[in-house]
């Protein structure tokens, strides 16, 4: 195949993977409550995982690292995929859901100068700026019930979707701290069973755990199972094995309006003209954030 297929399409790819995560979770949350959902999906995505790992024969790491690994998990998985399903199962929007948690590059770029006491550049400030004036121009709209039609969202939505990015982001620069030896599937069998705890405490102790096994729910849940927890983590090994991991950084900022795209043609959701501004804005700030600084020139 030639090199461009590789270079564009197959991340791309990857980007839309993860895009329906929150088409999948609009379909699903109608027949279970979110916890009872993301329980019942940790468990069914364990199992190819298992087989996975059998037959790469994965390294597994000591008890100290899978703690860091456990952690993680937690972070990335348990509040992240938490905060997203309730904020959709409480009224919020697929795609105004994934605008917010895609502001991940400028939070975690800030957590990176807080925690591991990196450099930013000027140009990735702007980013951050960018992104928070953008973000606010979609809450003032939906969350003030300044558009069309909208009554304003309640308070509660907003306080999942922030739990859900702060997780992720936070997430990732515990992963970059403490995780990046650990061998990928079988980290990310333990970052999964730490999250399938978490989900399975929750629906404990806040949900009744009653399920309605629907077509609608079945298809749902094999597409969040096999085409996210799965595919789209094979897909990304296959990425950085093909030294594309980079491009798939660099292209995720594309997920929000992708998924808004999605939404409207799914479920007619729609965004009014200050949400839309603010969602091009914000667009716009990661991509700052993100986009690789200029290489230096080459010595003699």
């Amino acid at each position: 195949m030639p090199p461009v297929f590789f270079s564009f399409f197959v991340p791309a790819l990857f980007v839309w993977l993860w895009s329906t995560g929150f088409i999948g979770a609009k379909y699903g949350l109608p027949y279970a409550e979110p916890f009872t959902l993301l329980f019942i999906r940790m468990l069914f995505t364990l199992l190819p995982l298992a087989v996975l790992a059998i037959v790469m024969r994965a390294r597994w790491p000591g008890w100290r690292s899978a703690g860091h690994v456990a952690v993680t998990g937690i972070l990335v998985h348990g509040c992240y995929l938490g905060g997203v399903f309730y904020a959709i199962d409480q009224g919020m929007s697929s795609g105004l859901v994934s605008l917010i948690v895609g502001l991940q590059p400028l939070v975690t770029a800030l957590a990176a100068v807080v925690f591991l006491r990196e450099a930013v550049s000027r140009k990735q400030w702007a980013g951050l700026v960018l992104g928070l004036v953008g973000v606010s121009l979609v809450i003032v709209e939906k969350f003030g019930g300044t558009s069309t039609g909208d009554t304003g969202l309640p308070g509660l939505t907003l306080v999942w979707a922030g739990l859900a990015l702060i997780g992720i982001s936070l997430g990732t620069v515990y992963q970059k701290r403490f995780g990046t030896s650990v061998d990928l599937v079988s980290g990310t069998m333990i970052q999964y069973t730490a999250a399938a705890v978490l989900f399975g405490v929750g629906a404990m102790v806040l949900e009744s755990r009653s399920v309605e096994w629907s077509l609608q729910f079945k298809l749902a849940l094999g597409w969040l199972v096999f085409g996210l927890s799965v595919s789209a983590i094979l897909l990304l090994m296959w990425l950085i094995r093909r030294g594309a991991a980079s491009r798939v950084a660099s292209l995720f900022y594309l997920v929000p309006p992708v998924t808004a795209l999605e939404a409207f043609i799914l479920f007619d959701e729609r965004l009014g003209p200050m949400a839309m501004a603010g969602g091009v804005v914000a667009v716009a700030g990661v991509a700052l954030v993100v986009a690789p600084g200029p290489r230096k020139a080459r010595s003699a």
